[in-house]
C-alpha cells in the first residue's frame, strides 16, 4: 500500500512538473516572440533611418624649427596635438547620400581665445586645420545625389552642395594616409561650401575612368550680422569688400586605377590681404586686390609592375601654374618711420604675375607588400610668384607645396592593427623667397629675397628655412 503511495505522489509531482515546464516554454516562448517584434523594429530603423558613425582619432608629437633670414632661430621642441574627427553617413536610398564630418585639432593645453591676433588660421577655409580649443567644428557637411543617365545619355552624374571635402585631395592624401578627397592638392587644399556636379564619360567614349566635374563655391562672404546692424545679413559693399568666390573644373582624361591622370583650372575672384600698421601688425582690416587663376596636372602610378616588389609602389608627378590679375586696389603696408604707405598690386607688382610650381614622389613598401609599412619620399619646388590655395595643408609649419623655393619630405607608415596606424613624417622647405604662406597683395603675400627682407628691417619676420618632425598614433573605426 505504502509503495503504491509513493508511486502515486512520484507521477503527480511528474505530472505537476511537466506542466510547470510547459508553462514556463510558453511563457519564454511569448517573451522571444516579443522580443523578435522588437529586434525588427529596430533593425528596420537601423536600416532606413539613422546616421552611420565612424571615428579618426591622432595623437601627434611635433618638433618644429625656424631659420629667420636674420640668422636667429626658433621652434618648439615640445608641440603636443589631438585631433578628433567625427564622421557621419547616411543614405536614404541608393541616389541619396548625406555626409558629415565634425573636428576637434587641438594643442595640449592650449585655449586660442582671440581670433583677432590671428587673421590667417582664422579664416574659414583652415577652421579645421589650425590649432584651436576643444570646440567641435562642422569639417564636412554636404548632399549627395547619384543620377543614373545625364541627358538621355549613358552618362552617370552627381550633384553635390554644403561644406565640401576639399581638402587632404590627390597626392596629398599619400602622405595623410587618407583617401584622395576631390580636389587636385597641388592647387586646392582648404575648406570651401560650394557645389559640384560631375559627368562619368567613361561609357560614351570607352576611356577608362574619363569624368568632367564643375566647381563653384564661397571663399567668404561680405554678409554683415545678424545683431548689431540695421541690415541683418545684408550684401554689404560700401566696406569696399567683395565676396570671396571660385568657380572651376576637374577634367580626368585617364584612370584605370593603376595610371591616373587629373587636371584642373579654377579661377578666384577679390582675393584679399591684409592692411598693416606703422610696425609691421596687422591693423584689423583686409582689402581686395584682385582675381587669380590657376591650373594643374597630376599624374600617379598605383603600380609600377603587375606582380612582385614594384606592384605595391606608387610614383607621381605634378605640374602647377597661377596668375595672378590686379585690380589696382592697395594694402597698407610700413614705411619705415613708423607710418604706413599704400602698396599696389597683388603679389609685389602691379603686373600679371604668373608662378609655377613641380612636385614628385613615391611611395615604396618596406619589403614585400606593406607588411612592414610604407616609405614615402616627396619633393617640390615654386618659383617667386607661385600661389596657391594650400593653407589647409597637414603641416605644423605652413603649407610646403606653396614654397617659394624647395621642400623635401621623408614619411613612414606602419599599420599596426586594423584600427591603430603609426606616422613618423619630416618636412623642410628653403625659401628663396617670403610670403609662401601669406594672402595675394603686396603685404603678406609680397616676394622678397632673404637680402631684401634683412635690408627693410624685416629679417627676423621672414623664414629662411623651416623643419617640422611629426610622430603620430591614429585610430580609426
Amino acid at each position: 500500500m505504502k509503495k503504491m503511495v509513493t508511486m502515486s505522489l512520484v507521477a503527480a509531482a511528474t505530472t505537476f512538473a511537466f506542466a510547470s515546464t510547459a508553462d514556463d516554454i510558453a511563457n519564454l516562448q511569448k517573451q522571444i516572440d516579443q522580443l523578435k517584434a522588437k529586434t525588427g523594429k529596430i533593425n528596420a530603423q537601423s536600416a532606413n533611418d539613422n546616421i552611420k558613425w565612424g571615428v579618426d582619432f591622432r595623437t601627434a608629437y611635433d618638433n618644429i624649427n625656424y631659420d629667420m633670414a636674420s640668422g636667429n632661430s626658433y621652434g618648439n621642441d615640445s608641440l603636443l596635438s589631438m585631433r578628433l574627427w567625427l564622421n557621419m553617413a547616411y543614405a536614404p536610398d541608393t541616389h541619396n547620400v548625406f555626409k558629415g564630418q565634425l573636428s576637434m585639432n587641438k594643442a595640449f593645453g592650449a585655449s586660442f581665445d582671440n581670433p583677432m591676433l590671428r587673421p590667417f588660421d582664422s579664416f574659414d577655409w583652415t577652421s579645421n586645420e589650425a590649432l584651436r580649443d576643444n570646440t567641435l567644428h562642422v569639417r564636412q557637411a554636404y548632399w549627395l545625389y547619384l543620377g543614373d543617365k545625364a541627358f538621355g545619355a549613358d552618362i552617370p552624374w552627381t550633384f553635390s552642395i554644403g561644406r565640401r571635402p576639399s581638402t587632404n585631395g590627390f597626392l596629398a592624401n599619400l602622405s595623410q594616409d587618407d583617401a584622395a578627397q576631390s580636389p587636385l592638392a597641388h592647387v586646392i587644399n582648404v575648406e570651401f561650401d560650394g557645389l559640384s556636379s560631375k559627368l562619368d564619360l567613361s561609357n560614351v567614349t570607352g576611356v577608362p575612368g574619363m569624368s568632367f566635374k564643375v566647381c563653384l563655391g564661397y571663399g567668404s562672404t561680405n554678409a554683415v550680422p545678424l545683431i548689431g546692424t540695421s541690415t541683418p545679413n545684408a550684401d554689404v559693399e560700401m566696406n569696399g569688400m567683395e565676396d570671396i568666390k571660385l568657380g572651376g573644373f576637374i577634367f580626368e582624361p585617364y584612370n584605370d586605377g593603376q595610371f591616373i591622370v587629373k587636371t584642373t583650372w579654377y579661377r578666384a575672384f577679390d582675393l584679399p590681404d591684409i592692411n598693416l600698421d606703422g610696425f609691421g601688425n596687422w591693423n584689423g582690416t583686409m582689402s581686395q586686390v584682385g582675381d587669380m587663376d590657376g591650373a594643374a596636372i597630376s599624374v600617379l602610378v598605383d603600380g609600377i609592375t603587375e606582380d612582385g616588389y614594384f606592384a605595391d609602389a606608387k610614383v607621381f608627378a605634378s605640374l602647377a601654374w597661377s596668375k595672378t590679375r590686379p585690380n589696382g586696389n592697395t594694402v597698407t603696408v610700413p614705411n619705415g618711420m613708423g607710418g604706413t604707405i599704400n602698396a599696389p598690386g597683388m603679389l609685389g607688382s602691379m603686373d600679371n604675375e604668373t608662378g609655377t610650381s613641380w612636385w614628385v614622389g613615391a611611395y615604396l613598401p618596406v619589403g614585400e607588400g606593406s607588411e612592414y609599412g610604407t616609405l614615402g619620399l616627396e619633393f617640390n619646388h615654386g618659383s617667386e610668384h607661385w600661389r596657391p590655395f594650400t593653407y589647409a595643408e597637414d603641416t605644423m609649419i605652413g603649407s610646403k607645396l606653396a614654397a617659394r623655393g624647395d621642400a623635401w619630405e621623408v614619411n613612414y607608415t606602419y599599420q599596426i592593427n586594423e584600427a591603430m596606424s603609426f606616422q613618423a613624417r619630416y618636412v623642410a622647405i628653403d625659401y628663396d623667397y617670403s610670403g609662401s604662406n601669406g594672402f595675394f597683395g603686396s603685404s603678406s603675400g609680397n616676394p622678397l629675397t632673404m637680402d631684401q627682407a634683412v635690408m627693410y628691417g624685416m629679417g627676423d619676420m621672414v623664414a629662411d628655412k623651416a623643419q617640422d618632425f611629426r610622430a603620430y598614433l591614429r585610430y580609426r573605426f
